[in-house]
């Protein structure tokens, strides 16, 4: 008798009698069956029904970017090592979601029968013990073999996984080798994958490192700045402050945050550090103050005025805070943001809510005009200044904000000789229109907006270092919708009361839009709404489908490979009942379902 039709003898007496012999067992499997049984999962199931939609996928990949770009090229350097035509190996992040999946096609087709694919939830509560799941709650390495797995659907595959950990111990997520039970080496896949988590903790450790330096030289431009401003790393750990800090703090670095003495000092992130070549956070710039933080009740917000939905996201109510804190100054204001995040109204509250709300706001695309009529578009001219000048002559965009606000959206896109010429308005508070033979006394207050990086252009070289600490005096950084989504009914609310529709969006299609990353922020969640106006006015069909309204950027191959759960479900089931020429209890017995299981999904699926 084998060991596997031993384990097979004893996982069958488990799960119909409740009985184990656990001298037939690894400690970690007992323990796992088990935990298994008391969390209900199924043992004639266990294929994978905690599926990721493509954008679900799309943000996990975001979330986990670095962990994705190390352990790539490991992971093809094991699949060209280990040779075996039906070996996969993944990679599973922290929360037991795959989030890649690599090996020959008919080894990654055979492990999707089993909804073993990227975007899949593999931990013990969903699919029943395995060596990933049981990776992930132990925090060690571990093989699972045939019918040591819980739920039959993994009992043809041996598994071998090992967690990934960062420097100071926290779980990254796991690797795993996965091949069928008779193709598989598992006394030499457990080393192989061990191997390869070694490895890629030790490129985590060596970027850390690296990102941590990046971070320093970020942060070294607020050196001598009057406010307290630290370094945070991605991890959480205070490693550099500049002066001011250092003198208020009286902390060595490097420190974790929260072990500041005074957490009412942190007044704001004033920015997130990435790293361009590869993409991901490295860490963030936080500005201390005196300043008490937004007060729990706040009686503020029915004081500011505001042109839009406030909401309860505490991200955005905290930016509006500083933003009716600093409307009462003069001071510059920069509002970095994502595109479509409402840079434009934040600004235009700043300056209804000033003691300039009386004068006019002039708001300037610096992105939309051409850089030959930049300089007239914003000075102005004399007229007969030069060929095709107006007789008149015209003002410029910055005397028309005199008295009031001058708004300059996409700061980054000016040239550099508009830099010298608008940092002299700035410096002087005087114009000189093209043309003219004496400058123009202006009294503006400057706000800037842009969604790219000023500190990163100031590095490259792309924007003037003296301009930036004119226009980056106090910085608000607006979260984008995917932040804010704990308020998406206000935001439709607020469209159907300035459009005066009636529709109502269906609770599976809102369902959806929670769901969804909103790449476009607020422009995308309107395009949206305004196709469900002009398609159904008031009378939307409950069962609108997302692809009726929603744009997608998927190709047609990855709309195929994404299908729902119950679709996949539904396809296995009309294969094998195919198979078994309509024959339900043969069917039944293929699948490794109860028979009384089976026929409640074919009502379920309405198949006859």
């Amino acid at each position: 008798m084998t060991n596997e039709t031993v384990n097979r003898n004893v996982w069958q007496r488990f799960v119909r009698e409740g009985v184990l012999d656990t001298a037939r067992l690894q400690k970690r499997i007992e323990e796992s069956w088990y935990l298994c049984q008391k969390s209900g999962v199924n043992p004639y199931d266990g294929k994978g029904s905690d599926i990721l939609t493509p954008d679900q996928l799309r943000m996990r990949l975001e979330k986990n970017d670095r962990l994705a770009s190390i352990a790539a090229p490991i992971m093809e350097k094991m699949i060209t090592s280990i040779r075996q035509a039906n070996t996969i190996i993944l990679l599973i992040d922290k929360d037991g979601y795959i989030l890649a999946a690599r090996g020959p096609d008919p080894a990654l087709k055979q492990a999707s029968k089993i909804n073993f694919i990227e975007g899949s939830r593999w931990t013990e509560d969903v699919v029943g013990t395995n060596a990933v799941g049981t990776a992930l709650r132990t925090g060690e390495a571990i093989t699972v073999v045939g019918t040591e797995h819980y739920s039959v659907a993994s009992q043809h595959f041996s598994c071998s996984a090992a967690p990934i950990h960062a420097p100071d111990g926290t779980l990254l997520g796991v690797l795993d080798i996965t091949s069928p039970v008779e193709d598989s080496r598992h006394e030499h896949m457990l080393a192989a994958v061990c191997a390869a988590s070694f490895a890629v903790e030790q490129q985590w450790a060596a970027m850390e490192k690296m990102d941590e330096q990046s971070l320093i030289m970020t942060a070294s431009f607020y050196r001598q700045h009057p406010a307290p401003i630290a370094a945070v790393s991605a991890s959480g750990l205070v490693v550099w402050m500049n002066d001011t800090m250092k003198e208020k703090c009286q902390m060595t670095v490097p420190f974790p945050l929260e072990d500041l003495p005074d957490r009412a000092w942190i007044q704001d992130v004033m920015r997130d550090v990435f790293d361009e070549p590869r993409s991901y956070q490295i860490g963030r710039l936080v500005q201390f103050s005196a300043a008490k933080k937004a007060p729990a009740a706040p009686g503020w917000i029915n004081t500011f005025h505001y042109n839009g939905v406030i909401g309860t996201a505490e991200p955005f109510q905290h930016v509006l805070w500083q933003a009716e804190r600093v409307a009462k100054t003069d001071a510059a204001v920069h509002i970095h943001g994502e595109t479509g995040t409402g840079k434009e109204i934040l600004a235009r509250a700043i300056h209804e809510n000033s003691s300039r709300q009386n004068g006019p706001f002039i708001a300037v695309n610096c992105g939309a005009i051409p850089p030959s009529l930049m300089e007239s578009e914003l000075f102005g001219y004399e007229g007969g200044s030069f060929t095709g000048a107006s007789r008149n002559g015209r003002r410029g965009k910055i005397r028309d904000a005199d008295g009031g606000t001058l708004f300059l959206d996409e700061i980054g896109d000016i040239s550099e000789q508009m830099q010298i010429s608008l940092l002299r308005v700035l410096q002087e508070q005087e114009v000189m229109p093209i043309g003219a033979s004496k400058p123009i006394p202006v009294n503006i207050r400057i706000i800037t907006a842009t969604h790219r990086n000023l500190i990163d252009l100031v590095k490259k070289g792309q924007l003037r270092e003296d301009l930036f600490y004119r226009i980056y005096v106090f910085p608000l950084s607006l979260p984008p919708l995917r932040h804010r989504l704990c308020d998406l009914e206000r935001f439709i609310q607020d469209y159907q009361k300035r459009t005066h529709w009636k529709g109502t969006v269906p609770a599976p299609l809102l369902h959806v839009l929670k769901q969804h990353s909103f790449p476009g922020n607020f422009r995308e969640l309107f395009n949206i709404l305004d196709r469900i106006r002009i398609l159904y006015g008031d009378d939307v069909p409950a069962d609108l489908s997302p692809t009726d309204c929603m744009i997608s950027f998927e190709t047609e191959d990855e709309k195929q490979q994404w299908t729902s759960r119950q679709e996949i479900e539904r396809k296995e089931f009309m294969r094998v009942l195919k198979e078994a020429k309509g024959h339900a209890p043969t069917a039944a017995k293929q699948l490794g379902m109860p028979r009384s299981t089976f026929y409640r999904k074919l009502k379920q699926y309405e198949m006859n």
